[in-house]
Parts: structure tokens; C-alpha cells; sequence
């Protein structure tokens, strides 16, 4: 069985989506990345909560492609630990600009997609680039 290309096509959405939220800003004359996700979290008590719709649909997108459920919970882990932990007050600003729940999602679900791929025995198994945005 190899990938789909809507499957694929759903992978390059993902992480396009999960650059935009983690890494799509760098701080000049640093290597530090931040993306929408830390900003949202600047904003007192409502930011973190809307930071959650993309992170969701990325494990709605996981689950749609057919992922199994210890992957779906493991993703969902990396959500309530974001989103728990962002909650704090400057501790969480940090943090959100370190974790990247959605990016650690996004590699889990396109390295779930990459040994099923390889698993069914299709020949020689090629790694699956991630789309750059």
C-alpha cells in the first residue's frame, strides 16, 4: 500500500499549517522560531483556547487519513500539555516558543504515514519530503 496523493496533499496542508502556528517568524540575528501559536498565547486567557482549532484539526486530519488511536492520543497529549502549560503567564509564552505541538504532530503523523507505507511492501520505501511553505 503506498500513500495517496490526497493523503499526501493532507500531509503538505499539515505542514504548512503546523510552520504557520510553530516556526513561520524567526527573531532577527537568532536561530529562535515562533509562529502564530505564541502570539495567540500573548493574548490573556483566550489566546491559548484559539490557538487549539488548528492543533485539532491537524489530529481531526490523523484521524481522517485513518491513524490509529494511541497515535491520536499521543497527539492529543502534546495538545493538553501545550495548551495546559501555555495558560501560565510568561513561563507559558516561553513555552509555546520551544515545544511546537504542532510540529511534533505533524512528524508524528507523516512518520505514521511513511511506515505504513513501507510496511506494505511495495518496494524500496522513499522517504516523504515535507512540503516547504
Amino acid at each position: 500500500m503506498s500513500i495517496s496523493q490526497s493523503d499526501l496533499a493532507r500531509l503538505d496542508r499539515i505542514d504548512r499549517w503546523a510552520r504557520r502556528m510553530d516556526r513561520a517568524y524567526r527573531i532577527p540575528f537568532t536561530p529562535i522560531r515562533f509562529g502564530w501559536d505564541a502570539v495567540l498565547g500573548l493574548v490573556p486567557g483566550v489566546g491559548d483556547t484559539l490557538a487549539l482549532a488548528p492543533a485539532v484539526w491537524i489530529v481531526k486530519e490523523a484521524r481522517d487519513m485513518g491513524a490509529p488511536a494511541p497515535l491520536l492520543a499521543q497527539m492529543g497529549g502534546n495538545i493538553a500539555v501545550d495548551w495546559i502549560i501555555g495558560l501560565l503567564p510568561l513561563v507559558g509564552d516561553i513555552f509555546d516558543i520551544g515545544y511546537r505541538a504542532n510540529t511534533r504532530n505533524a512528524m508524528l503523523l507523516r512518520g505514521w504515514a511513511q511506515s505504513r507505507a513501507a510496511a506494505a511492501g511495495s518496494g524500496p520505501a522513499r522517504p516523504i519530503r515535507p512540503a516547504v511553505a
